[in-house]
């Protein structure tokens, strides 16, 4: 039976942070276009920044993949195209552990960097802290999800894709199934609803860099560099110590 709190919980609080998510890039965008940006702290220090920025960005960009497959994709959809669920549970457990691992290392060296070089500390606003503690969260309970439903079956078999998957793609089609939500084990509904409040603060962060990332730089043309040419009977540049034409006389 569906609650007061289930339809408050699983229906009510979604549809305001996803209102919020949208409004809030509108408004960033049109009063904090000189604020757009991840404030680059490269100058400050490079050397943990050149593993853990790498190590975070794609983790986290495999993280995604593999949400938009387990989420965004009906179980119905695997099933005809040949897909058993057992080699999907093997990829989605190995590739998710990889992926997680990943992202969880690279934001601990990104975390450390920021905590440990004041000129790093000093340009990190309270909202990105925030932003910090609600995505640990967030990859926290994804990973005990991974671990403790796809290694050791902590949740009698739960399949999310049967419910929680459900549940999210019925968000952006209007067919609410907030029972799906409020029957789901614990760690999936936090996870859910670290996520959601991941989502409500995004805009007022530095992750609005994410939609202003220079995609295009991988189809735009070449930059061609030609030197300068020496024509013929040109003098050769002066250098800095030749004398001038005033004083040789």
């Amino acid at each position: 039976m569906t609650t007061t709190l289930d339809i408050v919980l699983w229906v009510v609080v979604p549809y305001v942070c996803l209102a919020i998510f949208i409004t809030g890039h509108a408004w960033r965008y049109r009063y904090d276009k000189f604020g757009w940006t991840t404030r680059s702290s490269q100058l400050y220090e490079s050397k943990l920044l050149r593993w853990g920025s790498p190590l975070f960005h794609f983790g986290i960009l495999a993280v995604f993949a593999g949400h938009v497959m387990g989420l965004g994709i009906p179980k119905s959809w695997t099933d005809a195209v040949g897909l058993s669920e057992s080699v999907y549970h093997a990829m989605a457990v190995s590739v998710g552990l990889l992926a997680g691992l990943a992202t969880v290392v690279g934001m601990s060296l990104l975390i450390y960097r920021r905590r440990t070089n004041g000129a790093v500390f000093g340009a990190t606003t309270r909202m990105d802290k925030t932003m910090y503690l609600v995505l640990g969260v967030v990859i926290f309970f994804g990973l005990w999800n991974t671990i403790g439903s796809g290694v050791l079956n902590l949740y009698d078999h739960y399949d999310y894709r049967e419910g929680v998957s459900v549940w999210f793609r019925g968000i952006f089609t209007f067919q609410l199934h907030p029972e799906l939500m409020a029957e789901a084990p614990f760690p999936f509904q936090a996870h859910g609803m670290a996520a959601m409040l991941l989502f409500a603060l995004w805009p007022f962060t530095r992750l609005v860099h994410v939609f202003s990332a220079p995609l295009f730089y991988l189809w735009r043309p070449y930059v061609v560099y030609r030197a300068k040419s020496e024509r013929f009977g040109a003098r050769a540049p002066r250098r800095g110590w030749e004398k001038s034409e005033k004083t040789r006389r």
